[in-house]
């Protein structure tokens, strides 16, 4: 059986969004590969509170501390507050795509969420 992808709250809303682009090359690679590995909707999900798979090669990350993780951790507890769901939650691919649907992107929500995120101007040109 596979390891669940550990994946932060708010992370769920930028891999809906990716898009080949990211922080640096790396980062790209890594995030495309969890993108690719999400495409079977039964994937399995455990949301963690902190730094994350994808973090692993984010430049702004030492792997366990975000240089900005008091805005990621906010974007994070509004998600959370958002879907209902909880830190060490298993979930597929599936139901989080369609709590994020639900509760954050057809009410409109995304820019309650991350609307200062540097990246916002990609999801917000995609809702």
């Amino acid at each position: 059986m596979t390891e669940p992808i550990r994946l932060r709250p708010h992370h769920m809303l930028c891999l809906r969004f990716f898009s080949g682009k990211g922080y640096s090359s790396e980062f790209i690679s890594n995030m495309a590969q969890i993108s690719a590995a999400l495409q079977n909707d039964s994937s399995k999900i455990v949301l963690i509170d902190g730094c994350d798979d994808i973090c692993t090669a984010c430049p702004n990350s030492d792997g366990e501390k975000c240089e900005s993780h008091a805005k990621s951790g906010l974007y994070d507890s509004r998600c959370l507050a958002l879907t209902g769901f909880s830190p060490g939650q298993v979930l597929t691919w599936r139901q989080l795509c369609e709590s994020a649907e639900k509760n954050i992107l057809s009410p409109g929500r995304l820019s309650e969420i991350c609307g200062d995120c540097c990246w916002s101007g990609i999801c917000g040109s995609l809702v």
